[in-house]
C-alpha cells in the first residue's frame, strides 16, 4: 500500500510537493503539513507572505522552485526573501520604524530638498540628504509644497523627440567612418589606447529593432553571467569593443537566434548598437577578432565554473537530482581526420566530437564536459562529471540519473560509498514481473497528472550488492526496469525522476535548431593526445584478410564437397583414386588453411591498442578547437536558462496554456520586437517603450513580462540608468 507524506489535506488544498499544501479560502492562506497547519496569514499580507517563504524553505517544506510556481511569482524573488530571512529572520520583513518622526517633511527639511533640486541634484539623493524616503519627497512635490525647478534633462519621456529608423537610416548611411560609426573621438582614443573600451551611452530613439531582447537582461545579470566573464577573463586588450560590450552582443546574438557570426550582417548593425549603448555592433572581423583574444586565454572553463557555483549558490537544490546524457556534433569536414562516434539521429558512424550534459533538478543546464576522443559516459562520469559536482557543490548529496550507456553495478556500489546515488535503466534481459504486483500511482509532470502502473522489489546484481529494481508496466504489456540506490524516495518519485530525463533529448534538439548548437564558431584545430590509444590498424587490416581467406576457403570446401557428392564409385571407389581424379583441390583447401593459421598467428602476437603516434604523423594528430566552442556553448546555455526564467514569469498566462513550445515561440518573437528607447537623466531611467504585437493576448503578455522584469530595478551595466520597460497598453495609458 502506498503511503504519502501528508496523509489528508482539505478539499480545497493544492499540494505543492509531497510534505506541502497550500489552501486559500476566506482571504487566508493556509500552509499545512503531514501534522497540520504550518503558518497562516492574510492573502494581502506582502510582508507575512515573505517571511513565509523563508521559513518554509529553511524548515526543508520546499524549494524555492516549488514556492515560485505555487504562489505565480519569481524564483528569484523567494530566494531574496529565504536570504532575509536566514541573515534577520522576522525583523527583516516588518517596519522598525516607531513613529513617523523620519518620514515627516518638516518646513526645514522642505527648503533644504528645494535648495538641493535647485542645485542639480536628483530626487533619490535630497532625500537620503535630509534622512526621508523618496515617496516623501514626490509626494510633496505632487501636493506643491515643493518646487521642482524643470531641467532639459528632466523632460517628460514622453514628450522627447525621438529619431525616427529614417532619419537613422539616412544618418548611418552618411557616416564618413563606416556604416553608423558615430562615435570617431571615443574610437581615436581606443585607437590610442586612452581609454579601457567605450562607455554605454543612450540617446532618445524610435522603433529601435531587437529592442525587446533588453528584457532578458535583468535575468542574465541575476545569473551571475557577466561577473562570471569578467572574474574569469579580466579584461580585454584596450579597444572600442571591450569584454562587457563583446559578452552582451554574443547573448544578444544567441538570444536573437543569429547563430555565428557571419549572420550578423544580416541585421541592422545601428539598431544592434544602440541596444548596445553603443554607434553600432561590431563588424564580423571584430567578433572573431576578439573571440581569438579570448580563447587564448584558456579560461573558458573557469567562466562556465564560475556560472555554476553562482546557479548553486542561488538553489542548493539544483544538484539534488543530476541528470546526464551525452551529445554528437558530427565533423562534416574532409581536412582533417578525428575520431569517429555512432550518431544515433543519423544511425550512422562518422567523425564527431562527443559533449556530456549535466542538467540540474529543474532539467536546465547546469555545465558540460568535452570528451577528448568520444570517451564512454562511465568513464566521463567517473573521471570528469562526479569531481566536477564534489568540487562545486561540497558535500551535498547528489543522485545521477542517466541511461542504459552508463550501466555498471560495481560502479554504482563504489559511487553510493562515496555519497553519490543513481538512477538508470536496467541493462539487458530480465524475466517479467505478474502483472497483479503493478498499483497505479499518479504522478505530476508539468502540471499534469500522469498514471504510472509501478512496482518495486530488491535484486541482488551478481556479487556488487542489493539494489532496488521499480518497474513501470506499459499499455502495451512492456515492463521498463529501473535500478537504483537510493532507497527513501517514493515509487512514483523514483519513476518520474527516471522519465523526466527525456527533457535533456527535447533540450538537445531546441538548441540544435534554436541555438546552432552545433554550428562550429571556428574551424581551427589544436593538437591532440599523441600517446592516446587507439586500436591497431594493422591488425585490423589482418583480420580482414583472414576474413576474405575463410570466405575462399569456404567457396573451396564447397565445390569440393559437391565434387565428392557427385562422385561414381564405379570409377573411383577410394578417396585415393577421387583425389587423384580432382588433383589440385585437396592441395588448395590445404594451402589456405595454412595462411589462415599463419595470419591468425600473426593476429596474437599484435596488440589490440597503440598509440596514435605510430599511426599518424604528429601534425595530423589534431582535434577541433575546443576553447571558443566551450565558451559561446556556456554563453548559449546562460541564454537559455535566462529565457526559461522569462517563461517562468508569465508561464500561468492564458498566453501559454497549450504547452511550452507556444510559450518559447512567443518569446522569440518578442525579443524580434521593436521599441522606443528613452533615458531619463533626471531620473536615472532608461525607458524602453514597446509597440503593439499583433494579438492584443500577446500584449497582455508582453505587459505582464514588463511587470515582473520592473521589480527587479536593474541598471544597465556600465550606467547608473534603472531599466523600465511598458508595454502598449501601459504607454497608452501614460499618454
Amino acid at each position: 500500500m502506498l503511503q504519502y507524506v501528508i496523509p489528508h489535506v482539505p478539499k480545497t488544498a493544492v499540494p505543492i510537493n509531497e510534505k506541502l499544501a497550500m489552501d486559500k479560502e476566506n482571504g487566508k492562506i493556509c500552509f499545512c503539513s503531514s501534522i497540520g497547519p504550518v503558518y497562516t496569514c492574510e492573502a494581502d499580507d506582502k510582508p507575512a507572505l515573505r517571511f513565509a517563504q523563508g521559513m518554509l524553505i529553511s524548515l526543508n517544506l520546499a524549494t524555492a522552485i516549488e514556492l515560485s510556481k505555487a504562489l505565480g511569482i519569481n524564483r528569484s524573488t523567494v530566494t531574496r526573501n529565504f536570504n532575509i530571512y536566514e541573515s534577520r529572520g522576522m525583523s527583516g520583513f516588518v517596519n522598525n520604524y516607531t513613529s513617523h518622526g523620519p518620514l515627516k517633511l518638516t518646513r526645514s527639511k522642505q527648503l533644504t530638498v528645494k535648495r538641493l533640486l535647485n542645485e542639480g541634484s536628483t530626487i533619490v539623493a535630497a532625500a537620503q540628504k535630509v534622512g526621508v524616503t523618496e515617496g516623501c519627497v514626490r509626494a510633496a512635490i505632487k501636493k506643491g509644497h515643493i518646487e521642482r525647478p524643470v531641467t532639459p534633462k528632466e523632460t517628460p519621456a514622453e514628450s522627447v523627440h525621438l529619431k525616427g529608423p529614417s532619419a537613422r537610416s539616412q544618418e548611418d548611411a552618411g557616416s564618413k567612418s563606416g556604416v553608423a560609426v558615430k562615435r570617431e573621438m571615443d574610437r581615436v582614443m581606443a585607437s590610442k589606447g586612452l581609454i579601457e573600451e567605450a562607455a554605454p551611452e543612450f540617446a532618445a530613439n524610435e522603433s529601435v529593432k531587437y529592442a525587446g531582447v533588453l528584457l532578458a537582461l535583468p535575468f542574465l545579470m541575476g545569473l551571475n553571467y557577466l561577473e562570471a566573464g569578467k572574474n574569469a577573463y579580466g579584461t580585454l586588450k584596450r579597444g572600442y569593443y571591450g569584454l562587457q560590450s563583446i559578452f552582451l552582443v554574443l547573448a544578444f546574438m544567441a538570444l536573437l537566434r543569429i547563430k555565428n557570426p557571419e549572420q550578423i550582417k544580416t541585421g541592422n548593425v545601428g539598431d544592434l548598437g544602440i541596444i548596445l549603448g553603443l554607434d553600432r555592433c561590431p563588424e564580423v572581423k571584430t567578433i572573431r577578432r576578439k573571440l581569438n583574444e579570448l580563447g587564448l586565454q584558456n579560461r573558458s572553463l573557469q567562466f562556465m565554473e564560475n556560472l555554476s557555483r553562482a546557479w548553486i549558490e542561488q538553489d542548493e537544490e539544483i544538484t539534488g537530482f543530476v541528470y546526464i546524457d551525452g551529445h554528437v556534433r558530427p565533423y562534416h569536414g574532409r581536412k582533417h581526420t578525428l575520431p569517429k562516434t555512432h550518431v544515433a539521429r543519423r544511425r550512422l558512424c562518422m567523425p564527431a566530437t562527443t559533449d556530456f550534459w549535466v542538467n540540474g533538478t529543474d532539467c536546465d543546464p547546469l555545465f558540460f564536459v568535452t570528451a577528448p576522443a568520444n570517451d564512454s559516459l562511465l568513464s566521463m562520469i567517473d573521471n570528469e562529471i562526479i569531481p566536477g559536482l564534489k568540487q562545486m557543490s561540497g558535500d551535498r548529496r547528489v543522485t545521477l540519473v542517466f541511461d542504459r550507456e552508463g550501466w555498471s553495478p560495481r560502479q554504482f556500489s563504489k559511487w553510493q560509498k562515496a555519497g553519490i546515488d543513481t538512477i538508470t535503466y536496467r541493462k539487458g534481459r530480465y524475466e517479467p514481473w505478474p502483472e497483479d504486483c503493478f498499483v497505479e500511482v499518479v504522478s505530476q509532470v508539468r502540471e499534469k497528472s500522469v498514471t504510472y502502473k509501478l512496482s518495486e522489489r530488491s535484486i541482488r546484481l551478481k556479487k556488487n550488492g542489493w539494489f532496488r529494481e521499480v518497474r513501470r508496466l506499459c499499455d502495451n504489456g512492456h515492463q521498463t526496469s529501473i535500478i537504483t540506490t537510493r532507497q527513501d524516495l517514493s515509487l512514483e518519485e523514483i519513476a518520474r525522476r527516471m522519465f523526466l530525463r527525456w527533457n535533456q533529448e527535447n533540450y538537445f534538439k531546441y538548441m540544435r535548431e534554436e541555438y546552432g548548437l552545433d554550428h562550429l564558431v571556428s574551424r581551427d584545430v589544436e593538437p591532440a593526445d599523441t600517446e592516446r590509444l587507439v586500436p591497431n590498424p594493422q591488425k585490423k587490416a589482418l583480420k580482414k584478410e583472414r576474413e576474405k581467406r575463410l570466405r575462399q576457403l569456404k567457396t573451396k570446401k564447397e565445390h569440393y564437397a559437391t565434387k565428392a557428392a557427385d562422385n561414381d564409385e564405379n570409377q573411383c571407389r577410394t578417396m585415393r583414386g577421387f583425389n587423384i581424379s580432382n588433383y589440385g583441390l585437396k592441395t588448395e583447401i590445404k594451402r589456405i588453411e595454412r595462411q589462415i593459421k599463419a595470419i591468425e598467428d600473426q593476429i596474437r602476437e599484435l596488440p589490440d591498442k597503440i598509440k596514435i603516434k605510430e599511426v599518424l604523423d604528429k601534425d595530423k594528430i589534431v582535434r577541433l578547437e575546443t576553447e571558443k566552442k566551450r565558451l559561446t556553448d556556456a554563453i548559449k546555455m546562460a541564454c537559455y536558462r535566462a529565457e526559461t526564467q522569462l517563461y517562468e514569469a508569465v508561464g500561468h498566462h492564458a498566453a501559454f496554456a497549450r504547452n511550452l513550445d507556444e510559450g518559447r515561440s512567443f518569446l522569440q518573437r518578442m525579443f524580434q520586437q521593436p521599441a522606443d528607447i528613452i533615458p531619463n537623466h533626471g531620473e536615472d531611467q532608461l525607458v524602453v517603450r514597446f509597440h503593439t504585437m499583433s494579438t492584443q493576448r500577446e500584449n497582455s503578455a508582453l505587459k505582464k513580462i514588463c511587470d515582473v522584469v520592473n521589480e527587479e530595478k536593474l541598471s544597465y551595466p556600465g550606467t547608473n540608468l534603472k531599466l523600465v520597460f511598458k508595454a502598449p497598453c501601459v504607454a497608452l495609458e501614460n499618454a
